[in-house]
């Protein structure tokens, strides 16, 4: 396992009542109500949560690694982040596919870029070798 040199943030969530439940940050800004996928509610569920924070990290990441390649992200660079929540053996997994848009970029520069931000991401290093996960150019 990797340690961290230095802490550049900690995120601090306090949530009650699980999937149909709240959950919200020490800061405020995150307030959000919980709901169990597919089912009764209005609020959101974790996998949406993760789905949502993989990819804008996804693209924090493809920006460092395009800045290392002197290459500018294209203004409408988008991730579409699928999570799935499954059964198998009798417990839940998830998997994942990250659906990258770097329109007018030469296809092998895109491809070069999102390799590299799925070795510089945070999220793809903590889910790698324990989640199935696709990395899509489309």
């Amino acid at each position: 396992m990797t340690t961290i040199d230095k802490v550049l943030y900690t995120a601090k969530t306090h949530t009650t009542g699980g999937r149909d439940g709240a959950s919200r940050s020490s800061d405020g800004r995150l307030d959000v109500k919980l709901s169990s996928p597919g089912g009764p509610g209005g609020g959101t569920n974790p996998e949406q949560l993760f789905a949502a924070g993989w990819s804008a990290c996804f693209i924090g990441a493809m920006g460092v690694a395009a800045g290392q390649l002197k290459v500018k992200l294209p203004a409408d660079t988008a991730v579409d982040a699928e999570v799935d929540l499954g059964t198998a053996d009798g417990g839940y997994l998830l998997r994942a596919r990250l659906n990258v848009s770097l329109p007018g970029l030469d296809r092998e520069v895109a491809r070069g870029i999102v390799d590299a931000a799925h070795q510089i991401c945070p999220y793809s290093k903590a889910t790698r070798g324990n989640i199935g996960v696709e990395i899509n150019l489309v």
